[in-house]
């Protein structure tokens, strides 16, 4: 995988303390000094050894490395862009400090098997298997560093499985993926995170997810897209999800967005968005012309059953348990309610825990 830098400013190492940087200085003078000794030369150097040669040091010498390094220490707190950081601070964003990895799709004939692979479990994902087939081959045909996934609206009925289909996706080309359900998140902070003097300030879950994972281009779903709510502070200021992700969406200002938390600019044009909604109407329309929805259907009866024999299958469940769920999700008492995704499912999960439960004596 290709490495690229994840931080717009170079991070110096915490443990690198005055202190730290005088006791390097001695043991390397008295490494020196030993390497001339013909009983020390060529011998390891012994912790002892080393408090018996350091003590033979004059306070001159002793001296002289203070001196340098303070100069060291001032020459480098000058140009240092992480001087506002706390060293807790500065452990937390070392894992970035040499960049990040990038996923990338190998050939087009990989990304002709995932796409092939997506649309022969979720056909009713049609549109949305397209895009994703034409942004996996324009990669590898253009010479991209990395897979970029362009941002994605998936807006249909419920229970079609849309954050299904985004975990898969995540699963086939091998990329973390983080889901966070719009509805359920304090406005923007959940995902971006909130300014230090904020009650219970942190970063937002999409910095920790690339800090956890080293990766630059995970695939973020934000479900129910439409149903964020809006905080507004003491001020009357308002801080709404959408508004908060167009940054994120722009590659040219999500090359050095700036972390509220951290207040540390990072690159996060390669972050995969796939957001889901049931109505992208209600979606503020400057959100929608960056992200035109991408409009999906109802399963039908036949894609419900294929889809419970497959995951059946796979699941190793007896043909007699997937015949019955199939016979039940495409009865025609049925034919009214449209089951869902969801409910087949949870069908399934409940089948393999009946099948694999322990026997009881």
């Amino acid at each position: 995988m290709t490495r690229i830098p994840m931080l717009g400013i170079r991070l110096f190492d915490p443990d690198q303390t005055a202190d730290a940087l005088r006791k390097r200085f001695l043991s390397h003078l008295v490494t020196l000094r030993a390497a001339k000794d013909p009983e020390l030369a060529g011998k390891p150097l012994h912790r002892v050894v080393i408090k018996c040669l350091m003590r033979d040091l004059t306070f001159d010498e002793t001296e002289k490395i203070g001196r340098r390094i303070e100069r060291l220490v001032k020459a480098r707190n000058q140009v240092r862009e992480d001087g506002h950081l706390k060293p807790d601070d500065l452990r937390a964003l070392q894992p970035l400090a040499n960049g990040a990895e990038l996923i990338s799709i190998p050939s087009e004939h990989r990304a002709d098997e995932i796409a092939s692979e997506l649309h022969t479990d979720m056909p009713w994902m049609g549109p949305a298997n397209e895009r994703v087939w034409r942004a996996m081959r324009s990669s590898v045909r253009e010479g991209w560093m990395g897979f970029r996934l362009p941002p994605m609206l998936l807006d249909g009925p419920p229970g079609i499985g849309k954050s299904h289909w985004a975990r898969k996706l995540g699963a086939l080309i091998a990329a973390p993926v983080m889901v966070m359900d719009a509805g359920n998140e304090n406005a923007s902070f959940g995902l971006v995170g909130s300014q230090r003097g904020w009650s219970g300030a942190e970063p937002g879950r999409l910095v920790r997810c690339i800090l956890r994972a080293r990766i630059a281009n995970p695939i973020v779903v934000v479900d129910e897209i439409e149903k964020a709510g809006t905080a507004t502070s003491t001020r009357g200021q308002a801080y709404g999800l959408p508004e908060a992700m167009l940054p994120l969406m722009e590659p040219l200002t999500a090359r050095r967005w700036s972390c509220p938390y951290y207040q540390v600019p990072f690159d996060m044009s390669w972050v995969g968005w796939i957001l889901t909604s049931n109505t992208a109407a209600l979606l503020p329309e400057p959100f929608r012309s960056r992200c035109p929805p991408i409009t999906l259907r109802h399963l039908t009866a036949d894609e419900l059953s294929a889809f419970v024999r497959r995951e059946g299958a796979r699941r190793d469940l007896s043909e007699t348990a997937i015949e019955a769920m199939a016979e039940v999700l495409t009865h025609p008492s049925l034919r009214d309610h449209r089951p869902s995704l969801r409910i087949a499912a949870r069908m399934l999960q409940r089948a393999s825990d009946l099948e694999n439960a322990p026997l009881l004596h």
